[in-house]
């Protein structure tokens, strides 16, 4: 892994190479007066800028897949972003914690509930909101080939690390979901926020059935540190570039990149196809969560009716994203009521994504054992995960914070 501080100049080098590339604001040559940093590009970028103009306030966006990386250079340049949005709160805990992070005001947040509106302890309840949400503990599979009602063998799966930002988290998805189903949401919790450790018997246990997993064809797995997550550029994703593999355990967000052969996916609950065994308790979520920097009225105000249900009812219709709130109705289409239906199924607990809840560095040091298990699965489990316990144990413990990272079953 590079370290920390040669990453983030490399980033800040590159941000100020491709500074005015990455822009975008609506009424042309206006000054923009409320500034933008999220995780999206390209089409995804389009859609989300088109509901922002919806909402009438001069913006500039700039998208990024290394949207961690471009913010922590903007903060220590002394000039961070109006509004940032995250894949996650693990990071905002920290600029909260330096006292970064500005009020959304009063209310704020207050509808959505666990796992949508964690809370950290000793810091202010209304400092982030989630704007999308994400159903993770899924399997898409190809209409015409129906998955087995039992666990998979590695060559049944489609694999790919690749990512332009944090290479390695679609692995780390198969280890929070083995040990969501194995070891349950409350050791879950426990675990991704800090108060269990890493070697503890659950882990060791579920790490170890995602190894032998692996195992079962060394090449195959070693291919996928070579494939990127979405497949192929331009194409139809992993699952259908006829490679062989008919699974694919990826988020809901998987259908964009199937394209036009998305209505030929369908998706399942995992935990059937999992060799942690068929019983489901809980289901992984994630969330893209937006926070204040800047302290305007107009960024302020732009953050509020962007959680709105109009605009988030306006996203969902253009790019078939997934709304945290309540009482934006499910959209029209079987696939898209049935991810709806799970992300507000109060049964069943919904747990965030636990690398999206952890310390940066914590974060870092399980992809790369990820990474480093699927290069060589049959090497002892506990060694990868003692090295993330002795990065975990450096951490300041403003990073234990975090509460309602996983619901409660109604």
């Amino acid at each position: 892994m590079m370290p920390r501080a040669r990453a983030v100049l490399l980033v800040l080098c590159l941000a100020l190479a491709a500074a005015g590339c990455g822009l975008a604001a609506p009424g042309g040559g206006e000054q923009p007066k409320v500034t933008i940093l999220g995780p999206w590009t390209d089409d995804q970028q389009a859609q989300f800028q088109a509901v922002l103009d919806t909402l009438g306030t001069p913006y500039t966006y700039q998208g990024t897949a290394a949207t961690r990386e471009v913010l922590l250079a903007a903060v220590q340049a002394g000039n961070p972003p109006d509004i940032a949005i995250l894949p996650g709160v693990g990071d905002l805990v920290e600029y909260a914690a330096e006292k970064r992070l500005r009020p959304l005001g009063k209310g704020a947040g207050a509808k959505y509930g666990r796992p949508w509106q964690p809370e950290a302890k000793g810091i202010k309840a209304d400092l982030w909101v989630p704007l999308k949400a994400d159903l993770k503990s899924i399997v898409w599979y190809r209409k015409d080939r129906p998955p087995p009602s039992y666990p998979a063998p590695l060559t049944s799966w489609c694999i790919g690390m690749g990512d332009d930002g944090a290479t390695g988290w679609p692995g780390s998805d198969w280890i929070e979901d083995l040990i969501l189903q194995t070891a349950g949401p409350v050791l879950y919790e426990r675990w991704a926020t800090g108060d269990l450790s890493w070697t503890n018997a659950r882990v060791v246990h579920a790490w170890s059935l995602w190894a032998g997993l692996l195992a079962q064809a060394p090449d195959t797995a070693r291919r996928a540190l070579l494939d990127d997550h979405r497949g192929e550029p331009g194409k139809h994703g992993l699952l259908f570039d006829d490679k062989g593999c008919v699974l694919e355990h990826q988020g809901s967000f998987a259908r964009s990149f199937y394209r036009d052969h998305s209505g030929r996916a369908a998706f399942t609950d995992s935990a059937s196809l999992l060799p942690s065994g068929p019983t489901l308790k809980g289901r992984e979520v994630s969330a893209d969560f937006a926070a204040l920097f800047g302290d305007s009225a107009q960024a302020r105000d732009l953050l509020t009716r962007l959680t709105s249900r109009p605009a988030q009812e306006e996203w969902g219709r253009r790019a078939g994203v997934f709304s945290p709130d309540p009482d934006v109705p499910a959209r029209k289409g079987t696939v898209e009521k049935q991810i709806s239906s799970r992300l507000t199924d109060q049964r069943v607990p919904l747990c965030l994504d636990a690398s999206d809840v952890m310390p940066a560095d914590v974060r870092d040091a399980f992809y790369e054992a990820v990474l480093l298990t699927i290069a060589d699965p049959g090497a002892p489990v506990k060694k990868r995960l003692n090295d993330v316990q002795r990065v975990q144990n450096a951490q300041p413990d403003h990073t234990r914070r975090l509460t309602g990272v996983c619901s409660r079953p109604q």
